[in-house]
């Protein structure tokens, strides 16, 4: 399945369109690469998403072979790690120092 579907489907991005978004911007990434929307995700992929105001770590449990209602209960990825990041934090690392 391919990973902007996988995001849709699993409920880690609201709309498809917003998480192709994401990977066209490299905002969600593998082992420290940007991935793009057509990546094949795969059981045990450990998935960086970078949100606006937090960053989670994910693996993935199950890639389902087709979207059913029945999924809603199956968990698909496990949380691994999760940050949350203030404006302030990110600011102060993009300015040099004088």
């Amino acid at each position: 399945m391919r990973i902007d579907k996988f995001l849709k489907v699993s409920r880690l991005a609201k709309r498809r369109a917003e998480a192709h978004e994401a990977l066209v911007n490299g905002r969600i990434t593998r082992a420290g690469r940007a991935l793009k929307p057509g990546y094949e995700v795969k059981a045990g992929d450990e998935l960086v998403l970078h949100y606006a105001r937090k960053v989670l770590t994910v693996r993935v449990l199950l890639v389902p072979e087709r979207v059913t209602p029945a999924l809603r209960d199956i968990p698909l990825y496990e949380i691994l790690a999760e940050r949350r990041e203030e404006p302030a934090d990110w600011l102060d690392a993009a300015l040099p120092e004088l």
